[in-house]
């Protein structure tokens, strides 16, 4: 029951087919396990980027939300606000569940990437944006995207 919304990704031309992981930034959604233990969605995580969380440049690869669990088969609403290089916003269900900025080329979690590729420390403002199921099925509906350039 993991899966996510991957955005601000590296073009998959630039991945050696060795690469584990785009270099990118993840809106995690993870299902609850029905077992009562509190399980959030809506969680950045985030594979050779690193983000500034609560104005510290945070490089815990997995930040969570203040979501609640979702357990069972249920629909979820997810929106994700990428003001470029500054401002995301994580919602689930209509709350705001996660903010941070600056997102940027750093730390782990990608390996065998082409070194040419991956400059720490560069901020990310555009790039690819994939779907993302880790090991089971999950359904996506009502896709949308919306360009929020003001040019």
């Amino acid at each position: 029951l993991n899966s996510g919304v991957i955005f601000h990704s590296q073009d998959p031309h630039t991945m050696p087919k060795e690469q584990d992981w785009p270099i990118s930034v993840e809106m995690q959604l993870l299902g609850g396990l029905g077992d009562g233990h509190p399980r959030t969605t809506g969680n950045m995580c985030s594979p050779g980027t690193n983000v500034v969380y609560k104005g510290v440049l945070d490089e815990t690869h997995c930040i969570e939300s203040s979501s609640k669990t979702y357990d069972g088969d249920q629909w979820v609403k997810g929106e994700l606000i990428v003001l470029g290089d500054s401002l995301v916003t994580h919602i689930i269900n209509g709350d705001t569940v996660l903010q941070y900025s600056k997102p940027q080329i750093g730390g782990g979690v990608v390996n065998r990437y082409d070194s040419a590729v991956k400059i720490d420390g560069r901020l990310l403002s555009s790039g690819f944006i994939a779907l993302q199921s880790e090991g089971q099925e999950v359904d996506f509906r009502n896709i949308k995207i919306l360009n929020l350039d003001a040019h």
